[in-house]
């Protein structure tokens, strides 16, 4: 039940600053893996030519993550 409250309300975040409902809950499960990858505090989530960028914080230090096509989290240098 939880989880479809969040969903509701990632589509209707997501209508209401005009992102597609769609790229809303592909970025929700985006985080969600990023998330389970160990890293907290994600933010700033944007699609770049080299894959999906985000920021976040892992062991208490700020990351620049890029997660490609496949799927794979990388941490930019």
């Amino acid at each position: 039940m939880r989880t479809r409250t969040i969903y509701r309300a990632a589509i209707l975040l997501a209508l209401a600053v005009g992102i597609s409902p769609i790229l809303a809950l592909a970025q929700e499960e985006l985080v969600a893996k990023i998330q389970a990858a160990g890293y907290s505090q994600v933010s700033d989530v944007k699609p770049t030519a080299e894959g999906t960028t985000a920021k976040a914080v892992k062991n208490g230090k700020p990351v620049t993550l890029v997660v490609d096509g496949g799927g794979q989290i990388k941490e930019r240098n």
